[in-house]
């Protein structure tokens, strides 16, 4: 999940200064391309849809990700939890933050923070009441 985030800080400190809050908006909501539907009319695709759908990607492969066990698997979560941390701290200090589209790959962070511990909570279950079975 750090690559969006870093695409957007990218997008939002890039340059001598920072962006305002209407430097990013125009910045998220200007159409790069069109793709021409069937139906006539054409998909307007800007970066900040763009930015969405490959957080929706990432945040798919972090979920895969954090079925994992083991101490890689805890400071996958640790991790999560601190650029968790660092989105929150960003969207309600940082002018150029408070958009939709940061709030929403925010919400995906936090979505992955959640998934990770809630898999390891879990398996530690299921591993404790293995080992309750087996020492019958």
């Amino acid at each position: 999940m750090i690559i969006p985030v870093a695409i957007y800080n990218t997008l939002a400190l890039g340059g001598a200064t920072f962006s305002s809050i209407g430097e990013m908006r125009l910045r998220l909501d200007t159409d790069v391309f069109s793709v021409p539907m069937t139906s006539g009319v054409s998909w307007d695709i800007t970066p900040g849809h763009a930015l969405i759908a490959a957080s929706l990607l990432m945040l798919f492969f972090e979920l895969i990700k954090s079925t994992g066990i083991g101490s890689a698997a805890v400071m996958n979560h640790a991790f999560s939890l601190v650029l968790f941390i660092v989105c929150l701290v960003e969207f309600l200090l940082l002018p150029a933050f408070a958009t939709s589209v940061f709030f929403m790959i925010m919400t995906m962070t936090l979505l992955d923070v959640m998934a990770g511990f809630m898999v390891t909570i879990a398996a530690a279950r299921r591993d404790f009441a293995m080992a309750d079975s087996f020492s019958d």
